[in-house]
C-alpha cells in the first residue's frame, strides 16, 4: 500500500520516540478495517468511500512482520458484494481504525480498478494487501 496516513505517522513516531505514549492513545486498535473507494484519500483523508449497497468495511487482519523489509500483509481473503445496487468504480483502499468513522492509517490504489456492480464481489486474497515502513 502506497501510504501512512498523517495521523499513523504521528501516531508511530510520537509512540516508538516517547515511551509508548502517543497523545493519549497508548494501545493498538483491537481491529483494524478494510475500505473501499471511488476517489483517492491523502494523507489527511478525504476521497469518496463507497456507500450504501450492502456496503461496510470489512475486517482485516495483517501477519506478524518479520524480517529486514519492514513489511506485513493481510494473514487472511477479505470480501465485499454488492446488493441492491452498485458500489461504482472502485480505485483506492484504505485502512481505518474503526468501523464507521475513526482515523485512516493508510491508503493506496488498487493495482487495477475493479467495477463493482449490483451482486458483484471484490475480494482481496492472502497476501494481496502488502503495508511497509521503509
Amino acid at each position: 500500500m502506497a501510504a501512512l496516513s498523517d495521523y499513523a505517522e504521528n501516531l508511530i513516531l510520537n509512540w516508538l520516540m516517547r515511551g509508548g505514549t502517543s497523545g493519549g492513545q497508548t494501545d493498538a486498535p483491537s481491529s483494524v478495517y478494510l475500505a473501499l473507494f471511488t476517489a483517492a484519500p491523502s494523507d489527511s483523508g478525504g476521497g469518496t468511500e463507497c456507500s450504501g449497497n450492502g456496503y461496510s468495511r470489512q475486517t482485516v487482519a495483517f501477519a506478524a512482520a518479520t524480517g529486514t523489509g519492514g513489511t506485513t500483509s493481510n494473514s487472511g481473503n477479505v470480501t465485499f458484494t454488492a446488493s441492491g445496487g452498485n458500489f461504482g468504480n472502485v480505485t483506492h483502499i484504505g485502512i481505518f481504525d474503526a468501523s464507521t468513522s475513526g482515523n485512516l492509517l493508510w491508503h493506496g490504489a488498487m493495482a487495477a480498478a475493479k467495477q463493482v456492480n449490483s451482486g458483484d464481489s471484490i475480494q482481496f486474497a492472502t497476501g494481496s494487501i502488502d503495508l511497509t515502513i521503509a
